[in-house]
């Protein structure tokens, strides 16, 4: 019930919704018994048993008013019909099909209203676990799948308010039919009442039993699903090395072994589930069967209830049972609700490590100088930077060499904060950037990856990512800028033309021209650089490289450069090895030392 309530809190912006589907189920489920408490009089018409009463009868207390409210029908009946007793069952029937109608039509008005709040909650949830996604950091997702998350926004949150919401309905409308329908039940006969009450633990007892593991089943079920989906993510992000390694087979092998588990856990699943209705059903028949022996004893042997009485109390202990099998139901809900309602507040509840101090500064602009102090930073156990010092002037370019591993891409995601530094600190003019509003720190960054994101959207949209309300004028720009408005020109639909999933419609330098338009059109006063070339045929760097240099012009730039015949130009090259700065200065110089750097030239010229 934690889970429950702690969903409930989405429904607050919509209680006026849930007050007026209360209201409606109050009615529902007073004229649900009205409607066959009805039926007495009918039937009594049919049986020709009215007694005919001339004069209207007087309250004398609610301990009379079962006998009141049967005098009362029979003065209405023989006021109406006189000598003709089909007037007066056209009454009667009149009374009882108005009753249902009113039954109906409550019933209608209370799920139009719950109909807003379940989908308000729903699109809320959502929204929640959307924006809780954009905002965890990006080494939640190393660990996380990301089929596993799809699967949390879409079929848990589904389950939810299939489970969940579904019980904001029978919270009110099932208990108070069944009240109400006792309440009847009891006016016309106590002693055949208290059978009913023999069956309600009984049943519950039974349910409860069966309903046990539906929670660990339904956790199984979500996780798996969560599993499938992650593969048919990764096969198409991967399609191309697929085919390419004829792994077809051996994928599809991976999917259905997956699908098999997800078969397997769901058949446990529902048909637990699917126990629930025939035994409800079956102890509901129970008993009715034992309410029909003891009745009818009453009728025909004791002559302590009427007939017509009998007839409408079994209309109305059959009336309890689907009610009852409706809060059973629900209960298996509950459990297969906190199986999905687990998984999606775990997402909604996660910390962000990577968090906002209070009266954080909201830094606008960029004057002197980045300085990497002191800092120290390891993604698990083994620390890739220890005791790192490093100034970046404003103005200036500074390079970052070294093999894999040697931390280049590091720095880049920590001057970034899309990781935070274990020891140490990062400044920009003196201020800890801990200390900065994240979106002020990367509103003054650019970044153009080795690895051109892109979206599925127009070329215009993909540019203007960082400015969404640049101008024709300014998008072009930053197109020629960066040397792709030529080939965006020859575009079936030029700046509007939809590049595909992750602009695979593109060739690779054409892609990274885009990311490059689209940081010079953010002009952030400090840009990064990680392997923006490494990827790219010889044509096509020569004019990324182009375009990079006209877009660092004038601005303070850290390049991650795998090509090192791209930053000979830099102000200053620092060579990397295991986190550490092994050597430090221009081009002409690290040649002239013969050292690490040196190396590294000799063995990429040999390479090319």
């Amino acid at each position: 019930m934690d889970y429950f309530k702690k969903i409930l809190r989405f429904a607050k912006p919509y209680r006026s919704y849930g007050y007026l589907n209360i209201f409606f189920n109050i009615l529902y489920a007073l004229f649900s018994a009205l409607s066959f408490a009805a039926l007495i009089p009918m039937l009594d018409v049919l049986f020709d048993k009215t007694k005919k009463v001339a004069e209207e009868p007087v309250y004398r207390g609610f301990r009379y008013i079962k006998d009141y409210v049967q005098d009362y029908m029979n003065f209405r009946v023989t006021q109406y019909s006189g000598d003709d007793d089909m007037k007066g069952l056209v009454l009667v029937i009149s009374l009882v099909l108005i009753l249902f109608l009113l039954k109906n039509f409550f019933n209608y008005l209370a799920m139009y209203f719950i109909t807003f709040l379940r989908n308000g909650v729903l699109k809320d949830v959502r929204n929640q676990m959307y924006q809780k996604i954009t905002e965890l950091p990006i080494s939640y997702y190393s660990e996380k799948r990301k089929g596993d998350v799809i699967a949390r926004i879409t079929s848990d949150v589904l389950e939810i308010q299939h489970s969940f919401l579904s019980i904001l309905e029978l919270i009110v409308r099932e208990p108070l039919t069944i009240i109400f329908t006792i309440l009847i039940m009891f006016g016309i006969s106590g002693k055949l009442t208290l059978f009913v009450f023999i069956f309600i633990p009984i049943a519950g007892t039974i349910i409860s039993w069966i309903g046990k593991s539906l929670k660990k089943k339904s956790d199984d079920v979500q996780r798996e699903q969560g599993q499938f989906l992650s593969i048919v993510e990764e096969t198409l992000g991967g399609l191309r090395v697929i085919k390419a390694f004829n792994s077809e087979s051996r994928f599809f092998t991976t999917f259905t072994t997956s699908t098999k588990r997800f078969f397997n856990f769901s058949n446990t699943l529902l048909n637990r589930q699917n126990l629930a209705s025939p035994t409800g059903e079956f102890l509901g028949i129970l008993v009715i069967g034992v309410l029909l022996w003891f009745g009818g004893k009453m009728v025909l042997v004791d002559k302590t209830l009427d007939a017509s009485s009998f007839i409408a109390y079994m209309g109305l202990a059959y009336n309890i049972l689907t009610p009852a099998k409706a809060i059973s139901k629900a209960s298996y809900g509950v459990k297969k609700g906190n199986a999905a309602a687990e998984r999606v507040l775990e997402i909604l509840e996660t910390k962000n490590p990577i968090s906002e101090v209070e009266d954080a500064i909201d830094k606008t602009n960029f004057k002197t100088q980045i300085r990497l102090k002191d800092i120290s930073f390891k993604y698990e156990e083994e620390y890739v930077l220890r005791n790192f010092e490093l100034t970046v002037p404003k103005g200036s370019t500074v390079a970052l060499v070294g093999q894999s591993g040697s931390g280049k891409s590091t720095i880049a995601n920590l001057v970034t904060r899309f990781y935070d530094v274990n020891e140490g600190q990062i400044e920009i003019d003196g201020i800890n950037i801990k200390q900065m509003t994240k979106k002020s720190l990367r509103s003054l960054l650019g970044l153009v990856t080795q690895d051109s994101i892109l979206f599925n959207d127009t070329v215009r949209n993909n540019i203007s990512l960082g400015k969404e309300n640049a101008s024709e004028s300014e998008i072009i720009e930053a197109a020629k800028i960066a040397n792709a408005h030529d080939f965006i020109s020859e575009l079936p639909e030029g700046y509007d033309t939809n590049i595909g999933d992750n602009g695979n419609k593109l060739s690779g330098g054409q892609k990274q021209r885009l990311s490059i338009a689209r940081a010079v059109l953010k002009n952030p006063p400090i840009m990064i650089l990680d392997e923006a070339t490494s990827a790219l045929d010889t044509e096509s760097e020569r004019l990324v490289q182009d375009a990079l240099e006209k877009m660092m012009r004038n601005r303070t730039s850290i390049v991650i450069a795998h090509r090192l015949s791209t930053i000979q130009n830099a102000d200053s090259i620092v060579v990397l090895q295991k986190g550490n700065i092994v050597e430090q200065g221009s081009h002409t110089k690290l040649l002239a030392a013969k050292g690490v750097y040196k190396r590294l030239v000799d063995m990429q010229s040999l390479g090319s």
